[in-house]
């Protein structure tokens, strides 16, 4: 089975999470998309005072309907920093038998060189980059980290980065969503409507719950 994980704060859930895990799906034939909450983000405070518990279930709420996508705890079942290579290892250990397709933005992607052991990461999983307005990858080799570029080959027919292990790295253009979860947090304090940002049962969720006023 082909599994995408997409992680993040979730902080809360939106539109665009959804729309990235349907193209990825799509694009890539995987089977399924696992959401993986970051339990402690390790790159940036989490805003709000938002447990855990409650961006689960938000996930939850937010996923309710799509079959091909499923809530993963993982990150709550440790202590200490959330990173992703951590995460992707124990995924590994879950899912022995299955092929790991880890999603990430663009940005993220022209970023990995500063992520933790991010030499090991690309050896554990395939990643999948959605490419975002602004933040195209016109050379994908030139934009790996200089450390792990020898190990990759480039087809310019498939648009893969292939490592030398088997791993791979497939570049898609989704369709961007200009959706931003502070701008969300800072509507929701204001009182103001979510409809076109969150999937329903999270707006009425962070209204009875009063998250983030």
């Amino acid at each position: 089975m082909k599994i995408g994980i997409l992680g993040g704060t979730f902080n809360p859930p939106h539109l665009a999470h959804l729309r990235c895990a349907e193209e990825a799906l799509a694009a890539c034939a995987l089977d399924l998309v696992l959401f993986v909450p970051a339990h402690d983000p390790p790159h940036k405070p989490l805003a709000g005072a938002v447990s855990f518990e409650q961006r689960c279930h938000m996930v939850r709420l937010a996923i309710a309907g799509h079959p091909a996508f499923q809530l993963s705890l993982v990150e709550g079942e440790r202590s200490g920093k959330s990173y992703s290579v951590d995460t992707l290892s124990r995924l590994s250990q879950l899912y022995p038998d299955d092929q790991l397709h880890f999603i990430i933005g663009s940005d993220s992607f022209l970023e990995l060189g500063l992520w933790h052991r991010y030499a090991e990461l690309v050896r554990l999983c395939h990643l999948i980059v959605m490419e975002r307005p602004g933040r195209e990858i016109t050379d994908p080799l030139a934009a790996l980290p200089v450390a792990i570029r020898g190990e990759f080959r480039y087809s310019s027919e498939t648009r893969h980065l292939l490592h030398t292990c088997g791993t791979g790295i497939r570049f898609v253009t989704g369709t961007p969503l200009p959706i931003s979860s502070t701008d969300i947090r800072a509507l929701a304090a204001a009182g103001q409507p979510l409809s076109q940002l969150v999937p329903p049962s999270v707006e009425d969720y962070l209204r009875t719950q009063r998250i983030y006023t």
